[in-house]
């Protein structure tokens, strides 16, 4: 009876242990709600800035483009995603990094779903773009 008692905590002990230590696995690869992301991207001539999404818990969204910045909404479904942007601001942009925001955004809101590698978040639609997360 001792002997079927330590085999059943055993077994019980490992199934915690295995089950705690796939936790942060699974969650590592679901969509980044409440963190901040950084276009793989290189800045543009004459500037140090690289477009940035800082998303919240609920999907809410802070852009800050090459020149723009607003806020927009990520709906998240499995891997399916609807970007939403509103309340862009117009910053008295240069039209070339006028353009590149807007491109940008044109791109972001026409993608129909992401994938994540480890830090690497890609957004999928006619172009896809990475984003790699901010885990200073």
């Amino acid at each position: 009876m001792v002997v079927a008692k330590r085999f059943v905590a055993g077994c019980a002990a490992a199934l915690f242990v295995s089950t705690v230590a796939t936790v942060p696995a699974l969650a590592d690869e679901g969509f980044p709600f409440g963190m901040e992301m950084t276009l793989d991207a290189l800045p543009q001539p004459g500037s140090k800035r690289v477009p940035d999404l800082d998303i919240g818990d609920h999907g809410e969204v802070v852009l800050e483009l090459w020149c723009k910045g607003g806020k927009g909404q990520f709906s998240v479904a499995g891997n399916t995603i609807i970007f939403i942007a509103s309340q862009i601001e117009d910053r008295n942009c240069a039209p070339g990094r006028a353009q590149a925001d807007d491109d940008l955004l044109a791109t972001l809101t026409a993608s129909t779903s992401w994938k994540r590698q480890g830090d690497s978040i890609y957004f999928i639609g006619p172009k896809t773009l990475h984003f790699r997360l901010n885990t200073n």
